[in-house]
This record gives C-alpha cells, structure tokens and sequence, in this order.
C-alpha cells in the first residue's frame, strides 16, 4: 500500500493535502451561519478534520526527498506543524463572525493530530514499509 501511494505521491499525497488543507481554512473562515452542519459533534469534527490533516502531512514528509532533516523526523515535524497550525487557526477564527478562539478545540485539534500520526506508524509497522531518503 504505502510504494503503490509513494509512486504515485504527487496525486495520491501531495494534491490531496494541498486540497484538503485549503478546505479547512476555508471552512474555519466562514462565518458560524454559513457553516454546513455535519452531524457530529463540535470536538469530534476538530478531531476528525485534524486526523486527516496529520497522516496526509506525515505521508508528504515521509515521501519528500528535498530534505533529510524531514524524512527523518517525520512525524515530529508533523505534530508541531498541526499544533502551531491548530493555534494560529483558533486565533484566526476571532476575525469570523460568530466564531471564537476555544482552548478546548486546540485539544481536539491536537489529539486528532497525535491519533493520526500514531495509527500511520502503526501501519507503517505492521506493514513493515521501510521508507529511504534517496
């Protein structure tokens, strides 16, 4: 699974997180009334949103090869990217009517971030992938 995404990373990886981070900026800069109503709770949509985001994220830097310093901490620069990320997000979304800076949407934010990196190394694991920076 993880060579058939790696070569063809550029539309299986790389175009898909560029498309579904500008979705979630997007989403995060509508005004509360214009939001489409998903059905699931607020925390778990943060969770979800930001699950997706970390294993689209920890796959580009595992995949690049511009540089080692990314490869090989792929997953850690994941996580602070995600966090720093879900930071500025919150307190981008004071400027949005309606909306409000919430503590506990960060927490969401980053438990989906760490969820996202661990279930990709688990899998990464049992499917014994050995990625190599080339």
């Amino acid at each position: 699974m993880f060579n058939y995404l790696e070569k063809r990373k550029v539309w299986l990886v790389y175009v898909p997180l560029a498309i579904y981070w500008l979705i979630l900026i997007v989403g995060t800069s509508l005004p509360i009334d214009r939001m489409p109503i998903i059905g699931l709770s607020d925390k778990l949509n943060h969770l979800v949103a930001y699950f997706g985001l970390a294993i689209l994220l920890n796959l580009t830097l595992i995949y690049q090869r511009k540089s080692r310093l990314l490869f090989d901490k792929a997953s850690l620069v994941t996580i602070i990217i995600c966090l720093f990320y879900g930071i500025v997000d919150e307190l981008h979304q004071i400027l949005i009517p309606g909306r409000f800076a919430d503590t506990y949407d960060w927490i969401a934010d980053s438990l989906g971030t760490l969820i996202g990196v661990l279930v990709l190394n688990f899998l990464i694991n049992q499917l014994k992938y050995q990625p190599e920076f080339k």
